[in-house]
Protein backbone atom coordinates (compact mmCIF):
# COMPACT_ATOMS: atom_id res chain seq x y z
CA UNK A 1 0.00 0.00 0.00
CA UNK A 2 1.14 3.76 -1.33
CA UNK A 3 2.45 5.83 2.02
CA UNK A 4 -0.55 7.84 2.70
CA UNK A 5 -2.06 9.92 5.51
CA UNK A 6 -5.58 7.68 6.32
CA UNK A 7 -9.06 9.75 6.51
CA UNK A 8 -11.01 8.70 9.46
CA UNK A 9 -14.54 9.17 9.75
CA UNK A 10 -15.89 9.71 12.86
CA UNK A 11 -19.43 8.65 14.27
CA UNK A 12 -19.94 12.19 16.23
CA UNK A 13 -23.46 11.25 17.46
CA UNK A 14 -22.33 8.54 19.10
CA UNK A 15 -21.69 7.38 22.74
CA UNK A 16 -23.27 8.64 25.92
CA UNK A 17 -21.45 11.83 25.91
CA UNK A 18 -22.52 12.48 22.74
CA UNK A 19 -20.52 15.61 20.68
CA UNK A 20 -19.09 17.33 23.98
CA UNK A 21 -16.53 14.34 23.99
CA UNK A 22 -16.67 13.11 20.54
CA UNK A 23 -16.03 16.62 18.43
CA UNK A 24 -12.69 17.43 21.00
CA UNK A 25 -11.53 13.75 20.51
CA UNK A 26 -11.45 14.15 16.75
CA UNK A 27 -9.69 17.94 16.56
CA UNK A 28 -7.13 16.75 18.90
CA UNK A 29 -6.36 13.19 16.57
CA UNK A 30 -6.62 15.84 13.69
CA UNK A 31 -3.85 18.14 15.40
CA UNK A 32 -1.33 14.80 14.54
CA UNK A 33 -2.28 15.02 10.72
CA UNK A 34 -4.45 12.56 10.36
CA UNK A 35 -7.80 13.79 8.21
CA UNK A 36 -11.28 13.45 10.11
CA UNK A 37 -14.70 13.90 9.07
CA UNK A 38 -16.74 14.39 11.33
CA UNK A 39 -20.50 12.68 10.18
CA UNK A 40 -23.89 13.49 12.19
CA UNK A 41 -25.94 16.77 12.14
CA UNK A 42 -23.97 19.45 10.69
CA UNK A 43 -25.20 22.73 12.86
CA UNK A 44 -24.25 20.62 16.02
CA UNK A 45 -20.69 19.80 14.94
CA UNK A 46 -20.35 23.55 13.85
CA UNK A 47 -21.45 24.82 17.05
CA UNK A 48 -18.85 22.46 18.84
CA UNK A 49 -16.26 22.84 16.77
CA UNK A 50 -16.91 26.67 17.55
CA UNK A 51 -15.81 25.82 21.20
CA UNK A 52 -12.43 24.61 20.21
CA UNK A 53 -9.11 25.95 18.49
CA UNK A 54 -8.82 23.66 14.99
CA UNK A 55 -5.65 25.78 13.87
CA UNK A 56 -5.59 24.45 10.43
CA UNK A 57 -6.40 20.85 11.48
CA UNK A 58 -8.17 18.90 8.23
CA UNK A 59 -12.00 18.47 9.15
CA UNK A 60 -14.78 18.00 7.07
CA UNK A 61 -18.42 17.41 8.16
CA UNK A 62 -20.25 15.11 6.09
CA UNK A 63 -24.38 15.64 7.15
CA UNK A 64 -26.60 12.90 8.36
CA UNK A 65 -29.92 13.18 9.57
CA UNK A 66 -30.67 10.43 11.66
CA UNK A 67 -29.09 8.88 14.63
CA UNK A 68 -29.31 5.27 16.13
CA UNK A 69 -29.83 5.67 19.44
CA UNK A 70 -28.57 2.42 22.19
CA UNK A 71 -32.33 0.93 22.65
CA UNK A 72 -32.62 0.71 18.62
CA UNK A 73 -32.43 -2.92 17.34
CA UNK A 74 -29.56 -3.27 14.64
CA UNK A 75 -32.09 -5.09 11.93
CA UNK A 76 -34.53 -1.73 13.05
CA UNK A 77 -31.79 0.51 12.32
CA UNK A 78 -30.50 -0.70 9.10
CA UNK A 79 -34.10 -0.64 7.70
CA UNK A 80 -35.29 2.85 9.08
CA UNK A 81 -32.57 4.78 9.56
CA UNK A 82 -30.69 4.85 6.45
CA UNK A 83 -29.72 8.54 7.02
CA UNK A 84 -27.65 7.93 10.47
CA UNK A 85 -24.67 8.85 11.49
CA UNK A 86 -23.63 5.47 11.45
CA UNK A 87 -24.91 4.30 8.24
CA UNK A 88 -23.71 7.32 6.27
CA UNK A 89 -19.94 6.94 7.87
CA UNK A 90 -19.90 3.02 6.46
CA UNK A 91 -20.97 4.30 3.15
CA UNK A 92 -17.92 6.48 2.98
CA UNK A 93 -15.69 3.99 3.53
CA UNK A 94 -17.34 1.83 1.20
CA UNK A 95 -17.20 4.97 -1.23
CA UNK A 96 -13.41 5.20 -0.55
CA UNK A 97 -14.40 8.62 0.65
CA UNK A 98 -12.72 7.57 3.96
CA UNK A 99 -9.97 4.80 4.86
CA UNK A 100 -11.91 3.70 8.41
CA UNK A 101 -14.80 4.28 11.08
CA UNK A 102 -14.77 4.72 14.56
CA UNK A 103 -17.91 4.69 16.48
CA UNK A 104 -19.03 4.70 20.46
CA UNK A 105 -22.42 4.29 19.48
CA UNK A 106 -24.74 1.23 19.34
CA UNK A 107 -22.13 -1.45 19.10
CA UNK A 108 -24.61 -3.94 17.03
CA UNK A 109 -25.87 -1.21 14.85
CA UNK A 110 -22.27 -1.12 14.25
CA UNK A 111 -21.28 -3.79 13.51
CA UNK A 112 -24.23 -4.57 11.65
CA UNK A 113 -23.31 -1.28 9.04
CA UNK A 114 -19.96 -2.50 8.53
CA UNK A 115 -20.86 -6.41 8.05
CA UNK A 116 -23.60 -4.87 5.11
CA UNK A 117 -22.39 -1.76 4.02
CA UNK A 118 -19.08 -2.28 4.05
CA UNK A 119 -18.87 -5.67 3.04
CA UNK A 120 -17.04 -9.05 5.03
CA UNK A 121 -13.72 -10.23 3.64
CA UNK A 122 -14.54 -12.64 1.13
CA UNK A 123 -14.43 -16.38 2.94
CA UNK A 124 -14.90 -14.49 6.51
CA UNK A 125 -17.82 -16.39 8.29
CA UNK A 126 -18.37 -14.01 10.69
CA UNK A 127 -16.83 -10.18 11.51
CA UNK A 128 -15.41 -10.41 15.64
CA UNK A 129 -15.06 -8.04 17.52
CA UNK A 130 -11.43 -7.93 19.42
CA UNK A 131 -10.36 -6.30 22.48
CA UNK A 132 -7.02 -5.44 23.70
CA UNK A 133 -6.60 -6.02 27.61
CA UNK A 134 -3.40 -4.80 29.65
CA UNK A 135 -1.22 -8.11 31.46
CA UNK A 136 1.60 -8.20 33.37
CA UNK A 137 3.95 -8.44 30.24
CA UNK A 138 2.60 -6.47 27.39
CA UNK A 139 -0.85 -6.24 25.95
CA UNK A 140 -2.95 -9.31 24.80
CA UNK A 141 -6.52 -9.42 22.57
CA UNK A 142 -9.20 -11.18 23.62
CA UNK A 143 -11.54 -12.24 20.68
CA UNK A 144 -14.25 -12.22 20.21
CA UNK A 145 -15.79 -9.76 23.04
CA UNK A 146 -19.29 -9.37 21.88
CA UNK A 147 -20.40 -9.72 18.15
CA UNK A 148 -21.09 -13.41 17.71
CA UNK A 149 -22.89 -15.01 21.26
CA UNK A 150 -23.93 -18.05 19.59
CA UNK A 151 -20.82 -19.41 17.52
CA UNK A 152 -19.53 -22.61 15.41
CA UNK A 153 -15.83 -24.01 16.02
CA UNK A 154 -15.37 -22.78 12.14
CA UNK A 155 -15.91 -19.24 13.35
CA UNK A 156 -13.86 -19.56 16.75
CA UNK A 157 -10.93 -20.54 14.25
CA UNK A 158 -10.99 -17.45 11.35
CA UNK A 159 -11.24 -15.29 15.18
CA UNK A 160 -7.79 -16.96 16.11
CA UNK A 161 -6.33 -16.16 12.63
CA UNK A 162 -7.77 -12.66 12.43
CA UNK A 163 -6.51 -11.91 16.19
CA UNK A 164 -3.27 -13.20 15.30
CA UNK A 165 -3.22 -10.28 12.34
CA UNK A 166 -4.14 -7.93 14.63
CA UNK A 167 -1.24 -9.05 17.34
CA UNK A 168 1.07 -8.75 14.44
CA UNK A 169 0.15 -5.64 12.92
CA UNK A 170 -1.10 -3.29 15.73
CA UNK A 171 0.96 -4.43 18.50
CA UNK A 172 3.84 -5.59 16.74
CA UNK A 173 4.05 -9.06 18.01
CA UNK A 174 6.87 -11.43 15.21
CA UNK A 175 4.94 -15.00 16.32
CA UNK A 176 1.69 -14.76 18.58
CA UNK A 177 1.19 -17.32 20.96
CA UNK A 178 -2.54 -17.87 20.69
CA UNK A 179 -5.15 -19.56 23.54
CA UNK A 180 -8.44 -21.31 23.59
CA UNK A 181 -10.40 -19.56 26.39
CA UNK A 182 -12.33 -22.44 28.66
CA UNK A 183 -12.41 -24.16 32.34
CA UNK A 184 -9.49 -25.92 32.43
CA UNK A 185 -5.76 -26.02 30.85
CA UNK A 186 -5.65 -29.92 29.77
CA UNK A 187 -6.57 -31.01 26.00
CA UNK A 188 -10.17 -32.26 26.31
CA UNK A 189 -11.41 -29.47 28.94
CA UNK A 190 -14.38 -27.72 27.70
CA UNK A 191 -17.76 -27.84 25.71
CA UNK A 192 -18.09 -29.45 21.96
CA UNK A 193 -17.53 -26.30 21.09
CA UNK A 194 -13.97 -25.37 22.55
CA UNK A 195 -13.16 -29.76 21.44
CA UNK A 196 -13.56 -29.23 17.97
CA UNK A 197 -11.90 -25.81 18.24
CA UNK A 198 -9.04 -26.89 19.81
CA UNK A 199 -8.28 -29.87 17.38
CA UNK A 200 -8.66 -27.17 14.08
CA UNK A 201 -6.24 -24.85 15.79
CA UNK A 202 -4.03 -27.63 17.11
CA UNK A 203 -3.82 -28.54 13.31
CA UNK A 204 -3.57 -25.32 12.05
CA UNK A 205 -0.04 -23.18 11.49
CA UNK A 206 -0.31 -20.92 13.83
CA UNK A 207 1.42 -20.65 17.49
CA UNK A 208 -1.27 -22.34 19.08
CA UNK A 209 -0.21 -22.92 22.71
CA UNK A 210 -3.25 -25.31 23.69
CA UNK A 211 -6.30 -23.92 26.54
CA UNK A 212 -5.80 -21.30 29.15
CA UNK A 213 -8.20 -20.49 31.64
CA UNK A 214 -10.13 -17.63 32.87
CA UNK A 215 -6.91 -16.64 35.46
CA UNK A 216 -4.20 -17.02 32.11
CA UNK A 217 -5.42 -14.09 30.72
CA UNK A 218 -3.74 -11.17 32.56
CA UNK A 219 -0.50 -13.48 32.92
CA UNK A 220 0.98 -12.21 29.52
CA UNK A 221 1.57 -15.66 28.76
CA UNK A 222 -0.49 -15.43 25.70
CA UNK A 223 -0.90 -12.84 22.92
CA UNK A 224 -4.47 -14.01 21.62
CA UNK A 225 -6.94 -15.55 23.91
CA UNK A 226 -10.16 -17.08 21.36
CA UNK A 227 -13.64 -17.62 22.41
CA UNK A 228 -17.05 -16.84 21.73
CA UNK A 229 -18.49 -13.15 21.94
CA UNK A 230 -20.78 -14.58 25.00
CA UNK A 231 -17.70 -15.68 27.00
CA UNK A 232 -15.23 -13.00 25.86
CA UNK A 233 -17.90 -10.03 26.58
CA UNK A 234 -18.66 -11.43 30.04
CA UNK A 235 -14.79 -12.04 30.74
CA UNK A 236 -14.29 -8.05 29.43
CA UNK A 237 -17.01 -6.65 31.73
CA UNK A 238 -15.77 -8.53 34.75
CA UNK A 239 -12.24 -7.24 33.91
CA UNK A 240 -13.49 -4.06 33.91
CA UNK A 241 -15.61 -3.74 36.55
CA UNK A 242 -12.96 -5.41 38.92
CA UNK A 243 -9.84 -2.80 38.13
CA UNK A 244 -12.27 0.07 38.93
CA UNK A 245 -13.47 -1.38 42.09
CA UNK A 246 -10.30 -2.22 42.86
CA UNK A 247 -9.04 1.71 42.05
CA UNK A 248 -11.77 2.57 44.51
CA UNK A 249 -11.21 -0.15 47.24
CA UNK A 250 -7.10 1.01 47.18
CA UNK A 251 -8.28 4.76 47.51
CA UNK A 252 -10.53 3.98 50.44
CA UNK A 253 -7.80 2.13 51.74
CA UNK A 254 -5.31 4.64 51.60
CA UNK A 255 -7.52 7.28 53.25
CA UNK A 256 -8.15 5.37 56.15
CA UNK A 257 -5.29 6.97 58.58
CA UNK A 258 -2.92 9.39 58.29
CA UNK A 259 0.13 6.61 57.99
CA UNK A 260 -1.78 5.54 55.24
CA UNK A 261 -2.01 9.01 53.62
CA UNK A 262 1.37 9.20 53.87
CA UNK A 263 2.57 6.37 52.14
CA UNK A 264 0.44 7.07 49.20
CA UNK A 265 1.96 10.47 48.93
CA UNK A 266 5.37 8.62 48.91
CA UNK A 267 3.90 6.01 46.62
CA UNK A 268 1.79 8.54 44.30
CA UNK A 269 4.22 8.34 41.06
CA UNK A 270 3.54 4.03 41.22
CA UNK A 271 -0.02 4.95 41.65
CA UNK A 272 -0.23 6.52 38.37
CA UNK A 273 1.71 4.48 36.56
CA UNK A 274 -0.21 1.53 38.42
CA UNK A 275 -3.24 3.60 36.79
CA UNK A 276 -2.34 3.82 33.45
CA UNK A 277 -1.50 0.43 33.10
CA UNK A 278 -5.44 -0.18 33.49
CA UNK A 279 -6.82 2.53 31.76
CA UNK A 280 -9.39 1.32 29.45
CA UNK A 281 -8.99 4.31 26.94
CA UNK A 282 -4.84 2.87 26.10
CA UNK A 283 -6.66 1.21 22.68
CA UNK A 284 -9.87 3.58 23.19
CA UNK A 285 -12.05 0.67 21.06
CA UNK A 286 -12.59 -2.54 19.60
CA UNK A 287 -11.45 -2.81 16.01
CA UNK A 288 -14.16 -5.03 14.37
CA UNK A 289 -12.23 -7.80 12.15
CA UNK A 290 -13.21 -9.42 8.83
CA UNK A 291 -14.69 -6.48 7.31
CA UNK A 292 -13.02 -5.03 4.30
CA UNK A 293 -12.51 -1.66 5.35
CA UNK A 294 -11.71 -0.47 9.35
CA UNK A 295 -14.75 -0.20 11.59
CA UNK A 296 -13.60 0.09 15.18
CA UNK A 297 -16.15 0.80 18.34
CA UNK A 298 -15.29 2.45 21.47
CA UNK A 299 -17.02 2.01 24.67
CA UNK A 300 -20.29 3.85 24.75
CA UNK A 301 -18.81 5.60 28.20
CA UNK A 302 -15.91 6.39 26.25
CA UNK A 303 -14.04 9.53 27.65
CA UNK A 304 -12.25 12.42 25.04
CA UNK A 305 -9.01 10.28 25.51
CA UNK A 306 -10.27 6.52 24.35
CA UNK A 307 -11.88 7.99 21.64
CA UNK A 308 -8.83 9.91 20.37
CA UNK A 309 -6.81 6.71 20.61
CA UNK A 310 -9.48 4.63 18.57
CA UNK A 311 -8.94 7.03 15.81
CA UNK A 312 -5.37 6.79 16.25
CA UNK A 313 -5.77 2.83 16.30
CA UNK A 314 -7.84 2.81 13.06
CA UNK A 315 -5.10 4.84 11.41
CA UNK A 316 -2.67 2.38 12.52
CA UNK A 317 -4.40 -0.47 10.79
CA UNK A 318 -4.86 0.98 7.35
CA UNK A 319 -1.07 2.23 7.44
CA UNK A 320 -0.78 -1.15 8.38
CA UNK A 321 -2.43 -2.66 5.58
CA UNK A 322 -4.03 -4.52 8.18
CA UNK A 323 -7.14 -5.81 5.62
CA UNK A 324 -4.86 -7.43 3.15
CA UNK A 325 -3.21 -9.14 6.09
CA UNK A 326 -6.35 -10.39 7.11
CA UNK A 327 -7.31 -11.44 3.59
CA UNK A 328 -3.48 -13.08 2.87
CA UNK A 329 -4.47 -15.00 6.63
CA UNK A 330 -7.44 -16.81 5.35
CA UNK A 331 -6.73 -17.61 2.12
CA UNK A 332 -4.12 -19.73 3.64
CA UNK A 333 -6.55 -21.86 5.15
CA UNK A 334 -9.50 -22.27 2.34
CA UNK A 335 -10.26 -25.66 3.63
CA UNK A 336 -12.31 -23.05 6.10
CA UNK A 337 -12.87 -19.78 3.82
CA UNK A 338 -14.41 -21.61 1.28
CA UNK A 339 -16.54 -24.56 2.92
CA UNK A 340 -19.82 -23.98 3.24
CA UNK A 341 -21.69 -23.83 6.48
Amino acid sequence: MPNIVPRIAVDAMGGDYGLSVIVPAAVNAAKTGLPITLVGDEHMIRSELEKLDTGSCAIDIVHASQVVTMEDKPADAMRRKKDSSIQVACRLVKEGKADGVVSAGNSGATVACGMFTIGRIKGVLRPGMAGILPTEKKPMVLLDVGANVDSKPEHLFQFGLMADVLARDVLGYESPRIGLLTIGEEEGKGNSLVKTTFDMLKNSSLNFVGNIEGRDIFTGDVDVAVCDGFVGNVALKLAEGLATSFGSLLKGELKRDIVSKLGAMLAMKAFKRFSRLLDKSEYGGAPVLGLKGIVLVCHGKADSRAVERAIEMAATFVKNDAVSHLKEGLAAHKEITERDF
